[in-house]
C-alpha cells in the first residue's frame, strides 16, 4: 500500500488524532470532559453521561474515517466527505444555537478552534476530493 505523505495526509492525521483523543476523553471520563473542556460545554445544558458518550462514539467514528482516509488515498473522497459532514453539521448546529440565543455570544470565539475551524478547513477539502475523484463507469 502506497501512502502519499502530502499535506492532505497530515491534515487527516491531525483530524484523526484530535478526534480520537476527544472521543477517548468523552468515553473514559465524560464528567471531566463536560466540566473541563475549555469550550463552555455546561452552557449547552445539564450533564448527561450517556449523551456525552454517544457523542464520543461519533468522534471516534470521525477519527477512524479520517485516519483510514489518510492511509488509503483511494478511499479519501467518501471517508473525508463523511467526516466533513459531521464537522460541518456540528458547526451549523452551534451557529444556529448561538444565533437563537441558546448559547451566549462568547461562544463565537469559544467554538472557533474546535467547532468552526474544522468545518472551515474540511468542507473545501472534501469538496475538492469529491470533485477530483475518479468516476466509476456505469454499465
Amino acid at each position: 500500500m502506497s501512502t502519499r505523505r502530502d499535506a492532505i495526509f497530515w491534515l487527516l492525521m491531525f483530524m484523526a488524532v484530535t478526534s480520537a483523543a476527544n472521543a477517548g476523553w468523552m468515553l473514559v471520563d465524560p464528567s471531566h470532559w463536560y466540566s473541563d473542556l475549555p469550550a463552555g460545554v455546561p452552557d449547552t445544558g445539564p450533564f448527561n453521561e450517556h449523551f456525552v458518550r454517544d457523542i464520543g462514539v461519533a468522534f471516534a467514528t470521525m477519527g477512524l474515517a479520517f485516519g483510514w482516509a489518510a492511509f488509503v488515498p483511494r478511499w479519501r473522497p467518501p471517508l473525508v466527505a463523511v467526516g466533513a459532514f459531521f464537522v460541518v453539521g456540528h458547526a451549523l448546529l452551534h451557529i444556529f444555537d448561538t444565533l437563537r440565543g441558546a448559547l451566549d455570544g462568547d461562544h463565537w470565539l469559544l467554538d472557533l478552534p474546535g467547532v468552526y475551524l474544522p468545518a472551515i478547513v474540511m468542507l473545501p477539502v472534501a469538496l475538492r476530493l469529491l470533485r477530483n475523484a475518479p468516476r466509476e463507469a456505469s454499465t
